[in-house]
């Protein structure tokens, strides 16, 4: 009879417990079994809560991201393909935000969930879908060479024994030490101090893609693009991965956008080449 009561006793307790630990627990979770509070919404529910679309741009790239001196405003073609989508998905271009962003540093940005999505001269590559989604294209580059007017680099057979200058964590990098792997290259955080060395004699050219280096080539007619493009340099909109909503969501609005003509008129503001 002792060892029956011990049992019952023990059975009670072994219930109360349950139901003590479903009490303090009961409001941490929700019936998806994810604490409430969480950080777990798709970025496109997020967007449409928030009433804004939050891009990481380049702040140093003319033609495509470049802060005005005098306005503190960014402009460029990127900037203005960001506030078209951004009226296309929530009716008004001045629900964007921008956020500033380099080649090394956007992917961290994104994944962190400082940004919604970038846009900023991202080649779409297969390494990096790994990592994020992107976009269809929305624009289409090439890898080339800007140089002094009066060098001797007519192109990528020539660069054997030269410094050739690039941008840390871009493609372009990757891209010149397989193309002309007796070239030496050195990699400089933002294309900004790039330019400014190759202008100060450090390098004896600078490799991105084409569309950047003809805004370099426009602020210093000194310089110039030669020997064409080495590579395809398709550029995408970057999203977190697994946010496939908010994918097809800039995927329509690009789509308007080119439909309706705006696309054009973005483009034919900024690239005139």
């Amino acid at each position: 009879m002792l060892k029956k009561k011990k049992w019952l006793q023990l059975s009670l307790l072994s219930v109360l417990a349950v139901i003590l630990l479903a009490g303090c627990g009961g409001d941490k979770v929700s019936n998806n079994g994810k604490e409430s509070g969480s950080k777990d919404k798709d970025v496109l529910t997020q967007v449409k809560d928030n009433d804004k679309i939050v891009f990481g741009v380049k702040n140093d790239t003319r033609l495509f991201g470049l802060k005005n001196p005098s306005t503190g405003e960014v402009e460029g073609f990127d900037i203005d393909i960001a506030k078209a989508l951004t009226a296309e998905i929530l009716g008004d271009e001045k629900k964007v935000e921008f956020k500033e962003v380099t080649s090394k540093t956007r992917m961290a940005l994104l994944n962190n969930g400082d940004i919604d999505a970038i846009v900023a001269t991202m080649t779409i590559t297969d390494d990096r879908k790994k990592e994020v989604d992107f976009t269809d294209v929305y624009f289409d580059a090439g890898q080339s060479l800007l140089v002094k007017k009066g060098s001797d680099i007519k192109g990528i057979d020539s660069l054997k024994g030269k410094k050739v200058l690039a941008v840390k964590g871009s493609t372009s990098a990757i891209n010149i030490r397989e193309k002309a792997p007796d070239a030496q290259v050195l990699e400089f955080e933002n294309y900004s101090e790039a330019f400014a060395a190759l202008k100060s004699g450090q390098g004896d050219a600078l490799t991105t893609d084409d569309s950047i280096l003809y805004g370099m080539a426009d602020e210093d007619p000194n310089y110039e693009l030669v020997g064409g493009t080495f590579t395809d340099e398709p550029y995408g909109i970057a999203v977190k991965k697994g946010n496939e909503n908010f994918v097809a969501e800039l995927n329509k609005a690009l789509k308007s956008l080119k439909d309706s003509g705006k696309y054009d008129e973005i483009h034919d503001k900024w690239i005139k080449h």
